[in-house]
């Protein structure tokens, strides 16, 4: 049985060995023929400086595997999202022959699975590196989590100026003529991080009652 007390070494992790197959085969998939090649390539920072960071950090500062497979499904989405451009996916065209909307949503559904799916990971952070103990190692979770959703907004802004607002840089942006996109984006990372942190306190509070 896995315990983050004693991490595993990553040889005897089978677990996570076969979440990065999956990912591997997933990520060379979408690569054949994406719908926009330049957003792909902008799209695959996130997914590479994430698989960098966790690996580099894995030996000193390993998470559960409960963690690393929310982070995993993360991945995941963004690899669906990013070969089909956000706002062009076949969920959201099948969306729009059913309901009569007018524009993509898969851009805010994982806007808050972000939210959703990166609390535990980061809560093991504060609670481990920063011994944050009760209220505060949630409640400062969820804050963290939705400045780094509102951190990739910034981002975002700053690649689509430089690739050209009316070109590639608007598609990237994917605001879809809502003004507003940008905030309704951080909303929704912010409701998924609460309503996790709430989800995981309570599950915490009933395992020690």
């Amino acid at each position: 049985m896995y315990d983050i007390r004693r991490p595993l070494p990553f040889d005897m992790n089978r677990p996570l060995k076969l979440m990065l197959l999956i990912l591997a085969i997933v990520w060379l998939i979408s690569a054949f023929s994406p719908t926009d090649r330049k957003i792909w390539l902008v799209e695959n920072i996130l997914l590479i400086a994430s698989i960098i960071l966790l690996a580099t950090t894995y030996n000193k500062f390993t998470l559960s595997n409960r963690a690393y497979c929310l982070i995993f499904l993360f991945l995941l989405l963004h690899t669906y999202g990013a070969h089909y451009t956000y706002q062009g996916t076949p969920i959201d065209a099948w969306l729009k022959s059913v309901f009569p909307l007018k524009r993509s949503y898969y851009d805010r559904f994982v806007h808050f699975a972000f939210g959703l799916l990166w609390v535990l990971p980061v809560y093991e952070l504060m609670t481990r590196a920063a011994k944050l103990r009760g209220f505060w190692s949630y409640a400062l979770t969820a804050v963290l989590v939705f400045a780094l959703s509102s951190f990739f907004e910034v981002i975002e802004m700053l690649a689509a100026v430089m690739m050209g607002e009316q070109g590639v840089g608007g598609d990237y942006l994917g605001m879809q003529g809502d003004v507003f996109d940008s905030q309704k984006d951080m909303g929704l990372g912010l409701s998924g991080a609460l309503f996790s942190a709430i989800w995981l306190a309570w599950l915490r509070r009933k395992r020690i009652s």
